[in-house]
């Protein structure tokens, strides 16, 4: 990556900028913005975020925002309400407050002195979410939008359910909220005496959300209230969608691209749940340049050719030896110039020919070790790795060696015919790369809770013996599977710990199952190109602890409990220009018996330290779920320490029935 220095126009920073919404609340914002854009007034980019600018996403905003406002911008990084230097308390994602503050945030640069009147909204995850949710409500001001590893449906495409099935991240991502949004406002910035008030406020109204989301098991109207699938046309400012091949929100790109009526681009990398300038696994591209041009015509009204790219852009993948990480993927990127692509065809595979003898799925409830996380952060071992594991414990459809390479582009998806002995069953398939020497590699996968095999809102429990039909969609992949390898595709009823298990061990008949392929002609090699990345200078730091990440597997051959252990160590470093220091573990154990779904639990436990000249103060959170036949059994704590000394605890504990999960 290049760093750059010298901008057309000279940069100034505001490191706590004011905002002050129309309930009183103040938000804080650090703001870049060029040294005369009082004279010249310029649009505006907003990034909106729970993750605190002063020391969460500054590693990413110093290379980004500066770059921005060098270029004739002013970039505004918000902490939300509730949550860094900001005022107020946060309850839920994406509530109407965050959004409603959004748009008023929007409205506020839009009449600055500084501003043209034009305002851009980007970001990634939780930024990529709530960008497209403001967009929906279309503020007037509000004109492009970059949206980066997001989704378009809360329910089935977030970290809460996928196919109807509860994913564990749920649970870990509510215990990763309730240790983020622990910590206080900087006392430089919020006052000696005001940041303790603060601080003590909010965590006295702190939520722990894993109890919230699992009352709405179904896709109900708490789902659907802020997923723009519910109406895409809602939306009418510009936007450039991105995504990896390696995050858990790769699906969101095609159906921006194929289902926005306002002048929408996708670009899918194989990177990681990152910035596309700086993730892995390389190719990187120059996505500030990128984004420039996006800005420029639709902020700007510039000319810069945008129109004219290609509807769908993505990097099509080799085969690689499976590997828990990769630092680079080689392989080749294709355009398509409209998506859904025309020149994509369908293959259809029988994989059990109707009437043929029933193949029985009945998988231990450890399938799925090898699956990775949902989506992958740390520039670690969280990848899938090889699939040979999961595969003994599954029923595997091999397809005959390929004497010829294709290239599957698009969303694979498995038509199955299937009974189930119990009344609630779910299904997993993954569809993999086989090298010669039988080593596997996953290409995609999907999971289904039977259940809402018609509807996630409204379910029909499984008579048991009694043949359904079902269609899973996998999630969409670009992969080029070479001459001499094969494709397996592999059923299970169990993939921890991705998914939570059904309450009780399941039997699955499967009758007849149809593979339908996308597969699009061989491209020949790169169809299109981009700059290389260029940023702005790096975060000044100095490193207290180096970060580190680790994935134990144990099996306690004794009692046949299964533990995957992971700890993400995200080191301790100190910011050479204000002083804060910052120090972040996360633990977390998913642990499983083979043979008994109601063993499955996951504990989870934070730290989150800051310092400076002699101040600290540090906050431990921790969690667990478990469950039985009829209900999930979700606890928390949260202590608070300034200094040695405890200033807070709190402990949450809820039951919440199951209901056909």
């Amino acid at each position: 990556m290049k760093t750059i220095t010298e901008f057309p126009r000279k940069v100034v920073e505001f490191p706590d900028m004011g905002i002050v919404m129309p309930d009183g609340c103040r938000l804080s914002a650090r703001v870049w913005m060029p040294a005369d854009a009082a004279d010249g007034p310029v649009p505006a980019i907003l990034e909106h975020l729970p993750y605190r600018k002063r020391d969460g996403t500054i590693f990413r905003d110093q290379l980004t925002h500066p770059y921005f406002a060098g270029h004739g911008y002013a970039s505004i990084r918000v902490d939300m309400r509730g949550n860094g230097d900001s005022e107020g308390l946060m309850d839920d994602e994406y509530s109407e407050q965050e959004l409603q503050d959004a748009c008023d945030v929007i409205a506020w640069a839009a009449a600055q002195p500084w501003c043209n009147g034009s305002v851009g909204m980007m970001g990634i995850s939780w930024g990529g979410f709530n960008c497209l949710q403001t967009a929906a409500k279309r503020p007037p001001a509000l004109k492009a939008v970059i949206s980066l590893c997001s989704t378009v449906d809360r329910y089935a495409d977030d970290i809460h359910y996928k196919g109807g099935c509860l994913l564990i991240e749920n649970f870990g991502w509510a215990s990763t909220m309730l240790s983020y949004s622990s910590r206080p406002p900087d006392p430089l910035l919020a006052g000696d005496n005001r940041w303790r008030d603060l601080w003590l406020t909010r965590l006295e109204n702190q939520p722990f959300l894993a109890p919230l989301w699992l009352k709405h098991q179904h896709r109900d109207a708490y789902w659907k209230r802020g997923s723009i699938c519910e109406d895409y046309s809602a939306i009418q400012a510009a936007v450039l969608s991105i995504g990896g091949w390696h995050d858990g929100y790769r699906n969101t790109i095609s159906h921006l691209v194929a289902n926005i009526e306002a002048p929408v681009k996708g670009i899918v990398g194989a990177w990681i749940h990152k910035y596309p300038h700086y993730a892995a696994p390389e190719p990187r591209i120059g996505f500030l340049q990128e984004a420039l041009r996006w800005w420029d015509r639709w902020l700007k009204g510039t000319d810069t050719g945008v129109e004219a790219d290609p509807a769908y852009r993505a990097y099509v993948m080799d085969s690689v030896r499976p590997a828990r990480w990769h630092p680079e993927r080689p392989g080749r990127w294709v355009a398509e110039p409209v998506w859904p692509s025309p020149d994509i065809e369908t293959q259809e595979v029988e994989l059990i020919a109707e009437g043929s003898k029933p193949a029985i799925v009945a998988s231990p409830q450890s399938c799925g070790l090898a699956g990775g996380e949902y989506f992958p952060f740390t520039f670690g071992p969280e990848l899938p790795g090889d699939q040979r594991p999961d595969d003994a414990l599954s029923v595997c459809f091999d397809q005959p060696v390929l004497t010829e390479a294709i290239d599957i582009v698009g969303a694979p998806e498995v038509l199955v015919r299937v009974s189930s002995d119990r009344r609630q069953a779910n299904i997993a398939i993954r569809l993999c790369d086989v090298h010669p020497d039988g080593a596997s590699e996953l290409i995609s996968y999907g999971v289904l809770n039977l259940t809402h095999r018609n509807s996630h809102e409204f379910p029909e429990a499984l008579v048991p013996g009694e043949t359904v039909g079902a269609r899973m969609v996998l999630d969409q992949c670009a992969y080029r599977v070479p001459s001499g390898h094969r494709l397996r595709i592999a059923v299970s009823n169990a993939y921890w710990p991705m998914i939570w298990p059904s309450p009780e061990p399941v039997r699955l008949d499967l009758s007849a199952a149809m593979l339908k392929l996308p597969l699009r002609p061989l491209a020949k090699g790169d169809e299109v190109a981009f700059p290389t990345p260029e940023a702005a200078a790096p975060w000044a730091t100095e490193t207290l602890r180096a970060a580190n990440s680790e994935r134990h597997v144990n099996c306690d051959e004794k009692s046949g409990m299964i533990t995957l252990s992971i700890v993400d160590d995200f080191g301790e470093v100190r910011d050479l220009e204000h002083g804060l220091a910052n120090d972040s573990i996360a633990r977390e154990t998913w642990t499983i018996h083979p043979d008994d779904p109601l063993s499955a639990s996951g504990k989870t436990h934070w730290t989150q330290t800051l310092s400076r000249n002699g101040w600290s103060v540090r906050t431990e959170s921790s969690a667990e779920m478990r469950c039985d036949a009829h209900s999930f059994r979700v606890n928390a704590r949260i202590e608070a320490f300034e200094g040695e000394k405890l200033v807070f605890e709190r402990n949450f504990e809820e039951s919440i029935p199951r209901n056909l999960l």
